[in-house]
């Protein structure tokens, strides 16, 4: 695993990359149009009636009406109350309610009537349970294979507190995509992740690869927090170093005026220097823009890997 490099906290400054002014009306690359649709709201009526839960309106996803749209989402697993406090998320903090041990069934059952053929599942942190919630990650894969087994997944997962037994709950039951996100540069955690640490999200993506070297790893990190350039640049290095397959970068957009301030807008050229820069280091996909986040075109991303590309050819 790379050991993080301390970067001089005051280095020389590039005119081309000064911070941008955030005050006042968002940058128009970043303006989407409201949620809606029939699909968005079919999609939303389904949510409601099986008691779920999806990332996408949680944290508020500024994709949420393209992704809902064309009929995909991120379910939400574990509750909609997380233990940790990221200066960066909108779910909510606090103590976590009673386990859902019939979860499982029901998101497999909603990807079922969805007729997806690929579901991304992640969930809140619960750093109170024994394996911090993997059981019904593995729970959840399962039913999904039994009820709709030509659907590939994605699993983005917290850090189980660098537990490895709990990783290997998740997979063993070989997801496609093994997601975890270090969100922001190493300098930063303190604020944004104050409950995270940037080595043992590091070692998780490492060790998953070690588990099941056929699965894909993927990462994602948030810019406009106050990181330099050349630190998002070691990020990527780091990632790959741990043999990451897959990244995502995208804008930091503040939730609310209780969450972290934005530091400043990048630009759709400086999104797609990023996706050049991650490409030439051997990324087999870097999904890089201003409204890019974790899930983003993950449907295409899945059928990169071995397991995907067989399903898709089945499916034909």
């Amino acid at each position: 695993m790379s050991t993080p490099i301390e970067l001089d906290p005051n280095p020389p400054r590039h005119n081309w990359r000064e911070p941008q002014l955030t005050r006042g009306r968002r940058p128009d690359w970043l303006r989407v149009r409201p949620a809606d649709g029939p699909n968005y709201r079919h999609l939303h009526e389904l949510m409601r009636s099986h008691h779920l839960h999806t990332v996408c309106e949680e944290a508020g996803c500024p994709n949420i009406g393209e992704c809902w749209g064309r009929g995909t989402a991120t379910f939400l697993l574990l509750g909609e109350i997380c233990t940790r406090s990221c200066g960066f998320c909108k779910i909510v903090t606090g103590r976590p309610t009673k386990v859902d041990v019939l979860e499982p069934l029901r998101v497999a059952r909603t990807i079922q009537k969805m007729k997806l053929r690929h579901a991304v599942l992640t969930s809140v942190n619960r750093d109170e349970l024994p394996d911090g919630g993997a059981f019904i990650f593995a729970a959840t894969i399962r039913k999904i294979r039994e009820l709709v087994p030509g659907c590939t997944i994605e699993v983005l997962i917290p850090d189980f507190m660098g537990d490895a037994d709990a990783l290997y709950t998740v997979m063993r039951e070989r997801p496609e995509i093994l997601n975890h996100n270090v969100e922001t540069v190493p300098r930063l955690y303190r604020r944004v992740r104050p409950q995270a640490k940037y080595p043992r999200s590091l070692q998780v993506l490492q060790r998953a690869k070690e588990m099941d070297p056929e699965a894909l790893t993927k990462s994602g990190l948030m810019v406009g927090l106050g990181e330099r350039w050349e630190e998002v640049v070691q990020v990527l290095e780091d990632l790959r170093a741990v043999d990451v397959d897959i990244v995502t970068i995208g804008q930091y957009l503040q939730p609310s005026r209780f969450h972290l301030p934005i530091e400043r807008y990048y630009t759709p050229d400086e999104f797609r220097d990023l996706r050049r820069i991650g490409e030439k280091m051997g990324f087999k996909w870097v999904e890089s823009g201003p409204l890019v986040r974790s899930s983003y075109h993950a449907d295409g991303q899945a059928r990169l890997t071995p397991r995907g590309q067989a399903m898709e050819a089945a499916s034909i």
